[in-house]
């Protein structure tokens, strides 16, 4: 069984290659015990970098499908089964995929948080918008891990645990394709204004208004992703 990454659906780079050395455990390409071949082989025959190999293999290994013995080599240690978790799911996940999960979750999460929140909590919210308005896309790192700081703040403030917990089971899928995007991809939209609506709502207390530019700022992204799919 070879490994087939060009057959796999786009997104990230890196969860694609862990979906095909998964594919390949499933499929039987290894059974328990084997040793796999090495980084450079697998970069070699995926057509990637042996970056993406290792991120990939260091995710298998988390979710107790490898064992990592270094100086020896990289072993089969279970093969996959059963049902996906939460987060194996959201990792296999097109972008487009991730971002309408993100568009329910924040939809809602907006719309309690105008309900619920206290006007002493939304002063919060200004200040991290502030400060994700001062980086500079240029720095996509810490562009992105500011403003998924501020809408991690507005899922706290709708004082819904479940909808928390299943954001930040996403925050990490989010955080590496909004860097690859800002990083690859100059035609991007820009939200800012969403994000200042967003904001304006929230410390009105107005939740038809809070998301409103919830909707506004995550259905541009979608659009564009949409877009981009279509020319692949």
């Amino acid at each position: 069984m070879e490994l087939a990454l060009e057959q796999l659906r786009r997104g990230p780079l890196v969860p694609r290659v862990e979906a095909a050395l998964r594919t390949a455990l499933t499929g039987g390409r290894w059974e328990v015990g084997h040793r796999l071949p090495n980084e450079a082989e697998l970069a070699r025959e995926l057509g990637v970098g042996r970056s993406s190999v290792r991120e990939a293999v260091r995710l298998l290994a988390r979710d107790g499908l490898l064992d990592v013995r270094h100086g020896v080599g990289t072993f089969v240690a279970r093969t996959p089964a059963g049902r996906d978790t939460v987060d194996e799911r959201l990792r296999r996940a097109r972008l487009l995929e991730v971002y309408e999960v993100r568009r329910a979750l924040e939809v809602e999460a907006a719309r309690l948080a105008a309900e619920r929140s206290l006007p002493e909590e939304r002063a919060e919210l200004g200040r991290l918008l502030a400060e994700h308005q001062a980086r500079s896309p240029q720095a996509a790192a810490e562009f992105v891990d500011t403003d998924l700081a501020f809408h991690l703040a507005v899922v706290e403030l709708s004082r819904n645990a479940v909808l928390l917990d299943l954001f930040t089971a996403a925050l990490p899928i989010l955080r590496t394709a909004l860097v690859e995007m800002i990083e690859n991809e100059p035609g991007l939209p820009d939200t800012s204004c969403a994000h200042l609506d967003l904001l304006a709502a929230l410390e009105a207390g107005d939740a038809a208004a809070a998301t409103a530019a919830t909707l506004d700022n995550l259905e541009v992204v979608i659009h564009y992703i949409r877009a981009q799919e279509a020319t692949r």
